[in-house]
């Protein structure tokens, strides 16, 4: 018993120290010195206060939850835009719940943005994402809320959709998925613009 019981706890902390040490530690080194500002959460700063991340969803809405009219808003969240708690809905197309949801979404987006009953909405205005915390919205998306942002900043619609197009980002690759607008990016540019 004492030949396979020694080998065994050898290997187990040899592999704990390789693995579970000495690896992350060269990993974190490379993702300092190499990718040092993904690697701390790729946070925003604006006059030295950390204001949300590039890469996480966030409100921007009141206390209450209600949407701030002067700001583009964020896909729907189902983790609450909380990153602790990154999730999708798991209900599926034909699900009652999420019908009702997408539904009430939609009139509430309509409602947002002084839109008609029969405009189409993007899906992504009335859909989480499937982690509940997607930084990015369509450009259709921001395209339908800038006459309410343009109206609620004193800017001209044309304004806000040039900048719309200034922070849309090409698709990854050239190839894959869709041109998508960074709202946190593009609120902060608002915000500057205003001034």
């Amino acid at each position: 018993m004492r030949r396979q019981l020694v080998p065994a706890i050898v290997s187990m902390v040899l592999f704990t120290v390789l693995l579970g040490i000495a690896y992350p530690l060269v990993i974190t080194g490379i993702g300092q010195v190499a990718f040092r500002d993904k690697a701390n959460g790729s946070l925003v700063e604006r006059g030295g206060k950390v204001v949300g991340s590039s890469m996480l969803a966030q409100p921007f809405t009141t206390e209450r939850g209600t949407p701030i009219e002067k700001y583009f808003q964020e896909r729907p969240s189902a983790a609450n835009y909380d990153p602790r708690s990154s999730t999708g809905s798991n209900l599926g197309p034909t699900n009652p719940t999420l019908l009702k949801e997408t539904r009430a979404r939609a009139a509430a987006y309509r409602k947002l943005n002084g839109l008609a009953d029969d405009v189409k909405i993007p899906v992504d205005a009335v859909t989480a994402s499937g982690s509940g915390l997607d930084p990015d919205i369509s450009v259709a998306n921001a395209r339908l809320q800038a006459a309410r942002v343009a109206e609620a900043r004193g800017l001209t619609t044309k304004q806000v959709l040039e900048l719309v197009d200034l922070h849309t980002d090409d698709r990854p690759l050239g190839i894959i998925g869709e041109q998508t607008v960074n709202v946190l990016d593009l609120n902060l540019a608002l915000d500057r613009l205003s001034k």
